[in-house]
């Protein structure tokens, strides 16, 4: 089976992987609030059945659904990976965030992009340069001076906590095993029929452990909130958005540059936690940053720009 190959388009690569990278990092903190008033099983079905909705009535208007044909083209265990990978990186992270924090949680799954990326440099042959090394491992720093608290509550932590924190990194396995096959899936099918395939696939996993009264309730006027019903709805959106724009960056770009682009959400969760406690205090804990922690950020930021423009094409094109 021949491997996929990137269009080039390395700019448009990026500008996706920036949208994708903001929707994940505000993710957790909706997702938090959402558990308050739902169970993981209803919200990722949810999730998976507005966005298989959407993306088909879109799809049909502008006439672009897959044929049967090209369907069955399709290596369908390939498929079946980015399905179960995707379904169990969903519900992982949403039981491993019901016992620990937003900010903890996000950084754990960032095992993910460290596993896609070197899945690239070991599957698609992607390379990288000295520069894009030296930039993983100041990358690798960052996160650990950036999290020094959050690492500290791991070492510290009740049996909750640490079990909490294990499922989200099963989560982070189970997302690279998905995002490595649906890169090689764009072979056949374009990046947004894969997700819609992926998307109702899901939805019907989840189908019959999910609970859809749960969600009637919440309009009842006694359990009525504006809050609850608009986190639900936004989960669902950022669904669509951030895995339409992530999938479509991967037919611009290499998987181990976009990943490091995604290593950036924790700086959007811990930026977005700040906002949100300034707003709503109570609703999500107040994270605190020490100097330390600046420093780590700068190093994020700076080890992710390293990795993700080390090496650059003239042939390339916008």
């Amino acid at each position: 089976m021949p491997l996929h190959h990137t269009s080039g388009r390395w700019r448009l690569g990026l500008a996706l992987s920036l949208i994708t990278v903001f929707m994940w990092g505000v993710l957790p903190i909706a997702l938090a609030v959402t558990l308050q008033v739902l169970d993981a099983y209803t919200i990722v079905w949810f999730r998976f059945l507005v966005s298989f909705c959407l993306l088909a009535i879109y799809l049909a208007i502008r006439g672009q659904l897959p044929s049967w044909q090209k369907l069955r083209s399709l290596p369908f265990w390939l498929l079946a990976i980015a399905i179960i990978g995707l379904a169990l990186n969903y519900l992982f992270f949403l039981k491993g965030l019901q016992q620990t924090s937003p900010s903890n949680a996000e950084v754990l799954i960032q095992l993910a992009a460290v596993l896609m990326g070197l899945g690239g440099v070991l599957i698609f042959k992607e390379r990288y340069t000295i520069r894009q090394w030296t930039g993983l491992g100041v990358l690798t720093l960052g996160f650990v001076l950036f999290f020094n608290e959050q690492l500290k509550v791991l070492i510290t932590a009740q049996t909750e906590y640490l079990i909490g924190s294990g499922i989200v990194i099963l989560g982070a396995i189970t997302w690279a095993f998905y995002g490595l096959a649906q890169k090689q899936l764009l072979n056949q099918l374009s990046s947004a029929n894969i997700m819609l395939l992926i998307y109702g696939s899901c939805a019907l996993l989840f189908t019959p452990v999910a609970s859809p009264e749960k969600i009637l309730k919440l309009l009842e006027p006694q359990n009525f909130s504006w809050l609850h019903l608009g986190m639900l709805v936004f989960c669902a959106l950022n669904t669509l958005i951030a895995y339409g724009a992530f999938a479509e960056s991967l037919e611009h770009w290499e998987a181990s540059r976009v990943t490091a682009i995604a290593a950036l959400a924790p700086l959007i969760t811990l930026v977005a936690v700040e906002v949100v406690s300034a707003i709503a205090p109570g609703l999500i804990k107040l994270e605190h940053i020490t100097n330390l922690g600046v420093l780590g950020a700068i190093l994020v930021v700076g080890g992710s720009i390293a990795i993700a423009l080390g090496k650059q094409s003239s042939s390339r094109r916008i």
